[in-house]
């Protein structure tokens, strides 16, 4: 499916991108401090994700330094997430629909809970069945469990966008719409249907690459835990 990026390529390192977890404070991040037999906080997101405990507890670094880049209030907003993945504050498609998913709740701002469960599709051991669906939703823009015509074309005018340097005419961009769906409509009913999805992706599987975040296996490495905020937590 040629319309469709097969990578972020812009995207950098510290990426943040759906679950609710146990209480947090007002700054996003875990409150203090399981109760007494309550399983540890850390130990429950790794069970409920693709990371290890010891993933998890690095996780918290990268969400401090990533929710404190612009509004030092200790959670995530959507000019932090572009900023972390594109190192720019600009409007982008691609951005808004990963914090529309990753905004679980529905308030405009990623807590810790939400960054955890929601980076774990991304994660190289998560299954190509879950990240081939997340990438369903990322593009079902008006989230009728279909991705149509108008949804691809809105994505390929935004890839233009970020890239001066590709000229397609309106036309052309109709034109290679058209041609996507005679390949992946299977149905012919002018829109593409989560099973018509699933095949394509496991024909050409390159095309979710970009769900596929090799960093997030090497983050103890590169983001060491802070033993003050995992004291709080124990």
């Amino acid at each position: 499916m040629g319309c469709i990026p097969s990578k972020q390529d812009q995207a950098s390192d510290e990426v943040g991108l759906v679950g609710e977890g146990r209480e947090t404070t007002t700054a996003g991040t875990p409150a203090a401090g399981p109760g007494p037999g309550a399983a540890h906080p850390y130990r429950a997101l790794a069970a409920a994700t693709h990371f290890s405990q010891s993933e998890v507890e690095s996780l918290l670094t990268l969400y401090d330094k990533l929710s404190n880049e612009l509004h030092h209030d200790g959670l995530i907003h959507k000019d932090e997430l572009a900023w972390a993945l594109f190192k720019a504050h600009r409007n982008n498609l691609f951005v808004d629909r990963v914090f529309e998913l990753f905004d679980v709740k529905r308030n405009n701002v990623i807590d810790f809970e939400e960054f955890v469960t929601s980076l774990s599709v991304f994660h190289p051991n998560a299954p190509l069945e879950e990240k081939a669906m997340f990438a369903f939703r990322i593009y079902d823009i008006n989230g009728t469990d279909y991705i149509e015509p108008t949804e691809v074309k809105r994505f390929l005018v935004a890839i233009i966008a970020d890239n001066p340097d590709i000229h397609l005419s309106d036309e052309d961009l109709d034109r290679i719409v058209e041609e996507t769906f005679k390949q992946v409509d299977l149905t012919g009913d002018g829109r593409i249907n989560p099973e018509e999805w699933m095949a394509l992706v496991k024909r050409s599987p390159g095309i979710i690459s970009f769900m596929d975040l090799p960093v997030l296996a090497t983050l103890v490495g590169r983001y060491p835990r802070t033993p003050e905020r995992i004291r709080l937590l124990t």
